[in-house]
């Protein structure tokens, strides 16, 4: 089982758990308490630091041992940078997170009262511990191993209850980018299209009041589009519907959807086996927005919000949707499905007319791991933005940034969407690779109406990026940070 954490803050009042930390700038000697502490070992600050070739700089480390069998970190800082992004001491608390795993240590107090380290930065420093503490091993044999099953972390600092309140604001984030992992992470086999709709039914211990479509009320709406991809499994289809009421009574929510592909095999146009496994993580845009909707619920986010999840698993089978079928959508679009593996905007075209028909929300925003070709024009360091909204891209590309999960706009255009037309329907779900990404986009927009809204492929960071200062996990639980952030920066005021 993976090792507990808990954090606290508290005065500096002398350092009492066995490993201390402390922080120094580049070329400079620790200021403050720590210098209280480093006193404390009896050792000459000029003379040790040259003699391990510490010069301050970021990730560099000085490991001693102090009188009494105290053992001291001491952790360059780097060049004090003013006005310096808060995502960079996110990601000072992931590294200081790797090397507490290194030192098996099971109780830590951390020196933070460097000029700063406001509540704000301390709340960021606590956010990076947990992200990358977070481990997926539920299924691992245990195993002997000589970490403390308990890792206790005091950050001891000047206000301690404004570090507190921050941290508990910040830590709702957290909480909704863990869910988002947890979802991502667990194999196809134990999260199906039910199973899920369960798991985010539970978000009505934080007051989200959640609706759950079966399909015969499916069926009913005419979600012709999103039944067909489900209708070669055994495992029945859901559709998901979470509110959280946190604004003024009546007003219009903001809106997010998200697609939940729980396993992909393409259908009828079935992948390579190649990597197929990576396929439970299909559902990342549909995890994000379930963790999206824990976050503002935790957080007691003064806004309306609703979050759509279209829940899904793709199958081959002798009752599968066929290359060349025609479905209507709710809609009342007539759609050609060309190929059964591009299925993700059959399920969202559904999910979204239903979404901006009920609600009339001030936005809507989708997630979708939807194609491999914005793998092939960004990478895994950015995802894809496509919107209708300039106003809103914008607010998106800004969160985006402070959040540390890039966006990239990419374009939409009246000659890409004359592509999606078909001969036999009004449109088509696939015009092959030329402009994959974009071609999926103008195909969702014909399900938005005027409302705005933007599109976020996904699909290069919901699982499978690498690993980076706050995440070792192969779903990192991307959207949930970058969407909050969004909601705090622009719609709460």
């Amino acid at each position: 089982m993976s090792q507990t954490i808990s954090i606290r803050t508290a005065p500096f009042a002398g350092a009492a758990a066995p490993l201390t930390i402390i922080y120094a700038a580049e070329d400079a000697a620790p200021a403050g308490a720590a210098a209280a502490i480093w006193a404390a070992t009896g050792l000459d600050w000029v003379e040790t630091a040259a003699a391990a070739a510490f010069k301050g700089k970021q990730g560099q480390a000085l490991d001693v041992m102090g009188k009494g069998g105290r053992r001291l970190l001491v952790l360059g800082s780097g060049k004090p940078v003013a006005d310096a992004p808060l995502n960079g001491w996110t990601d000072r608390g992931g590294s200081l997170m790797h090397k507490l795993a290194a030192t098996r240590a099971g109780s830590v107090s951390v020196i933070l009262d460097e000029a700063g380290a406001s509540a704000a930065a301390i709340a960021e420093l606590a956010a990076g511990l947990r992200l990358r503490h977070y481990k997926f091993d539920k299924y691992k044999s245990a195993r002997s191993d000589d970490a403390p099953a308990a890792l206790a972390v005091t950050l001891h600092v000047a206000d301690p209850a404004a570090a507190e309140t921050a941290i508990a604001d910040r830590n709702a984030t957290v909480e909704g980018t863990l869910l988002a992992r947890d979802l991502v992470n667990e194999p196809a086999n134990i999260l199906g299209p039910v199973e899920f709709a369960a798991r985010a039914a539970q978000l009505s211990d934080l007051g989200v009041e959640v609706e759950i479509l079966e399909p015969e009320a499916l069926e009913k709406l005419g979600m012709g589009s999103l039944l067909c991809v489900a209708q070669g499994s055994d495992r029945p289809a859901r559709l998901v519907i979470m509110h959280w009421r946190g604004g003024d009574v009546g007003a219009a929510p903001l809106a997010f959807v998200g697609k939940g592909v729980v396993f992909d095999t393409g259908g009828i146009s079935i992948k390579p086996a190649a990597n197929m496994e990576d396929m439970k993580g299909d559902m990342g845009g549909a995890a994000a927005v379930t963790g999206l909707m824990h976050t503002l619920a935790a957080r007691k986010a003064p806004v309306n919000a609703v979050g759509v999840i279209g829940l899904v698993e793709n199958m081959p089978s002798g009752g599968s949707v066929r290359p060349g079928d025609i479905v209507k959508a709710m809609s009342g679009t007539t759609i050609e499905v060309i190929n059964t593996d591009a299925e993700g905007r059959l399920v969202l075209a559904d999910a979204l007319w239903y979404t901006q028909d009920r609600f009339k929300p001030r936005f809507m925003i989708n997630l979708a791991t939807l194609t491999g070709a914005i793998i092939v024009a960004l990478g895994h360091e950015h995802a894809g933005l496509f919107s209708n909204n300039d106003e809103l891209s914008i607010q998106l590309l800004n969160a985006g940034l402070n959040a540390n999960e890039k966006l990239w706009r990419m374009p939409l255009a009246p000659a890409y969407d004359k592509m999606i037309e078909s001969k036999f329907a009004d449109i088509r779900n696939s015009v092959g690779r030329p402009a994959g990404s974009i071609t999926a986009a103008q195909f969702l927009q014909r399900f938005v109406n005027n409302v705005p809204w933007a599109h976020l492929d996904i699909a290069g960071t919901a699982f499978g990026a690498g690993t980076s200062e706050v995440n070792t996990s192969w779903a990192p639980g991307f959207g949930v940070a970058l969407l909050d952030r969004l909601v705090r920066d622009y719609y709460q005021g």
